[in-house]
């Protein structure tokens, strides 16, 4: 079933026929998306299994990991639908199209640069644009962002996203840099629709010596923390948080 998105042009709304309603709702579900910049792709591809037996299903894999997209590929191919897998750090149209290819459901680029986000959109798949202002919110949703990556959330803190949702309600962030197992009630809490998690989820030092151990324990630290939220009622669903 396909879901337009509606967006305005000259004054005028125009609707892009993009296909984002069912993906939108599998990638908010994951509560928690794992920001993976591995130093090689045999590595990202055992952090991602580490990540699923701790009980992440969100991945976004950075085009800072060699050969990202065979990465994307071969999740998709060995987990299917049980993990959501996208394509971060998206800096030209050319690997927004690779990922899509590749089977992203979602495509992520640290700003907004509007050829860059045409591009995204024009795959189909899921816009995640990063902002930290309200001038930088209100040009990624001028630009199709699905969902707003708030970055490096950690200089602003939890509170920012009540401020953020006053203008802009409605609006799906994912804040991004420092959230922690012990942070994550705060972040649902003011707003967040789901969270980025990286170096928290995945040290750099528990990657290059293969401790994968470490990382389904942080994964599972999260898991837990995430299901706590849940059973608070701050984890909600797209139609909750919009009011439907």
């Amino acid at each position: 079933m396909r879901s337009p998105r509606a967006r305005h042009d000259g004054g005028r709304l125009v609707t892009t026929g993009r296909p984002t309603s069912g993906r939108l709702d599998r990638l908010l579900a994951t509560g928690v998306v794992a920001v993976l910049r591995a130093p090689s792709a045999e590595c990202a591809t055992a952090t991602i299994e580490a990540l699923v037996r701790g009980g992440i299903s969100g991945v976004e894999v950075t085009y800072s990991t060699p050969d990202a997209a065979a990465v994307i590929s071969r999740v998709v191919q060995e987990h299917g639908d049980a993990v959501v897998v996208g394509a971060g750090t998206v800096l030209r149209p050319a690997q927004a199209r690779e990922a899509a290819d590749a089977g992203a459901e979602f495509l992520v680029s640290p700003g907004i640069d509007p050829v860059i986000c045409a591009a995204m959109a024009g795959t189909g798949a899921l816009v995640v644009s990063g902002a930290l202002t309200p001038t930088e919110v209100m040009l990624a949703r001028a630009h199709d962002a699905d969902v707003v990556k708030v970055f490096p959330a950690s200089v602003v803190g939890p509170g920012y996203l009540s401020a953020l949702l006053g203008p802009f309600p409605g609006t799906s962030f994912m804040p991004t840099g420092g959230v922690t197992p012990d942070t994550l009630s705060a972040w649902f809490g003011h707003g967040a629709a789901l969270v980025g998690a990286g170096s928290d989820l995945m040290p750099g030092a528990a990657m290059a010596s293969g401790d994968m151990a470490e990382i389904e324990r942080r994964a599972s630290l999260f898991r837990t923390a995430l299901d706590h939220v849940s059973r608070a009622g701050h984890h909600r669903s797209r139609r909750e948080q919009q009011g439907r």
